[in-house]
């Protein structure tokens, strides 16, 4: 039989969705950012967990209120990836009996920060011992069911594919940390900021599910070629881009040191940017809603009849590999 490790994190998500049964008139289905219970009067309480263990997710420099910060922040980002305002957080600590008091401070400090500046809460959680640093987040939120932004919502081939920002800062951050690439110190703060400090998108998600135009969403943070990978598998079609959204800093990172910015770009993690699609006809609305929460429409692609997923730049057409964070794999 082979292990978790020969058949990665989304496979075996599969072996899990193959023995649960699905909740009848499911409001978000399974293999999508977060879950979503009816409680009527057309309203769904949308839910999201997701874990954060210290020795494989956390890298040299973070501080543990950091950690506890960013694990309210990536699970917030899917309920963003929704159109979901989150109202509440709950996490799960795991710590070895001679953990510092003062780091759980941090980390109890980090969540209260992480769920304040989304203007939600930390409304209860769960402790217990454990040989590592473990938290597993619990994020919440109430949303009008028809608003809410899923994988699939009705995307089709000539709709415009679509990011809420640049990439590549935490692709360089991880090749300093973990492989010691040169990071120049006029680069360093915004690089390594990405990954100790970042930001989930909930204003530019709720902007985007006002407007009713979205026709497929997710977050990014496994990656920009993995998320176009997991939309394709939602809907059936494929994309061809023709713009990879470097970011400038990324790029003099990649100068700097040889590498290929559309790959720091494409096969990153842990990022928190939206991906989506929308139909061209409806492109002044949804440009006009992420300039209302300052955020510009970044396209960089469209939807395709065929499932390919290819870079076309002066008439050369290149595949896109699937390539980015795999929690098995890593």
């Amino acid at each position: 039989m082979p292990t978790v490790s020969e058949i990665g994190e989304r496979s075996l998500i599969e072996i899990f969705l193959k023995h649960l049964t699905p909740m009848p008139d499911m409001v978000i289905p399974f293999w999508d950012d977060a879950s979503a219970i009816d409680i009527g009067n057309n309203k769904a309480l949308v839910i999201n967990t997701d874990m954060l263990v210290w020795k494989t997710d956390v890298p040299d420099g973070m501080t543990p209120f950091q950690a506890a910060r960013k694990t309210v922040v990536m699970n917030i980002s899917d309920l963003a990836a929704k159109g979901v305002k989150p109202i509440a957080f709950m996490p799960s600590l795991a710590i070895p009996n001679d953990y510092s008091v003062e780091d759980v401070e941090e980390l109890v400090k980090g969540f209260e920060a992480g769920a304040r500046m989304y203007n939600s809460y930390v409304v209860g959680g769960d402790t217990n011992e454990a040989c590592d640093v473990i938290i597993s987040g619990l994020a919440m939120g109430i949303a009008e069911s028809k608003k809410i932004m899923k994988r699939d919502n009705g995307v089709r081939p000539g709709h415009k594919l679509a990011v809420t920002g640049d990439f590549g800062l935490t692709s360089a951050g991880f090749k300093h940390l973990l492989e010691d690439t040169p990071l120049p110190e006029a680069l360093s703060e915004t690089i390594l900021n990405s990954i100790y400090l970042p930001n989930a998108r909930v204003k530019e998600g709720l902007a985007l599910a006002g407007t009713g135009c979205v026709t497929s969403c997710m977050d990014s943070s496994d990656g920009l070629s993995v998320s176009l990978y997991d939309l394709r598998r939602s809907s059936g079609y494929g994309f061809t881009l023709n713009h990879i959204p470097v970011h400038p800093t990324a790029e003099k990172f990649a100068v700097y040191n040889g590498l290929d910015p559309n790959k720091l770009a494409l096969f990153g993690g842990e990022e928190y940017e939206l991906v989506f699609t929308y139909s061209p006809k409806n492109r002044r609305k949804v440009t006009q809603a992420l300039e209302s929460v300052g955020c510009e429409l970044i396209i960089i692609g469209t939807v395709t009849e065929n499932e390919d997923i290819v870079f076309e730049r002066e008439g050369t057409v290149a595949p896109i590999v699937k390539g980015g964070w795999d929690h098995f794999k890593a």
